[in-house]
């Protein structure tokens, strides 16, 4: 057997891991993760199919597992969302200042930045996404519009004015490459 397929995999499964987790180490572990598990479950990839579908699977739900145990294990339990609502609106700025749009995708709810990296990013069609994530294509049409529309919003709001520095090389000023219709 050779690794090869999944060897080429690699740089996909990097890029979206580095912008759905947003910090480097997060997404060389997720990566490292996926590829430990593809490796032991390899005998559930039916030959012949997707492969880079059923990796970017694979990660998908690991995410999501880490997410779900994180909020698990976060003190206090759930929040109530009107409790945090000036941290989910885009923080006020100095208008000299560029948005970065990695903190901009951060603040999305992970299933929407999920669906939206894997159609933009991953470059996707709505039913490969549906797949990987496992819920309807309607769902990740919503989701994706959802997705959009918050991002958007994000990106329209002023810079930040807390003196941190947006992440040279960002795609802030050009949100139109996110879109793109599948």
């Amino acid at each position: 057997m050779t690794h090869q397929p999944i060897v080429d995999q690699i740089p996909a499964l990097r890029r979206y891991a580095r912008v759905l987790t947003g910090d480097a180490w997060a997404a060389d572990d997720l990566v490292q993760d996926t590829l430990e598990r593809a490796c032991n479950k390899w005998r559930l990839w039916a030959a012949g199919s997707d492969l880079r579908a059923w990796l970017f699977t694979v990660m998908h739900n690991l995410f999501a597992n880490q997410v779900r145990r994180s909020v698990r294990q976060a003190e206090g339990g759930a929040v109530d969302i009107d409790d945090v609502a000036q941290e989910l609106a885009a923080p006020d700025a100095n208008l000299g200042q560029a948005l970065d749009l990695q903190r901009c995708l951060l603040r999305l709810p992970p299933d929407q930045r999920a669906v939206l990296l894997l159609v933009s990013v991953g470059d996707m069609s709505y039913a490969e996404v549906a797949k990987i994530t496992g819920v309807p294509i309607g769902t990740v049409m919503s989701r994706l519009s959802r997705a959009r529309y918050r991002l958007q919003e994000l990106l329209n709001a002023p810079a930040r004015s807390d003196g941190q520095q947006p992440v040279s090389g960002t795609a802030a000023s050009h949100p139109s490459a996110l879109r793109r219709m599948k």
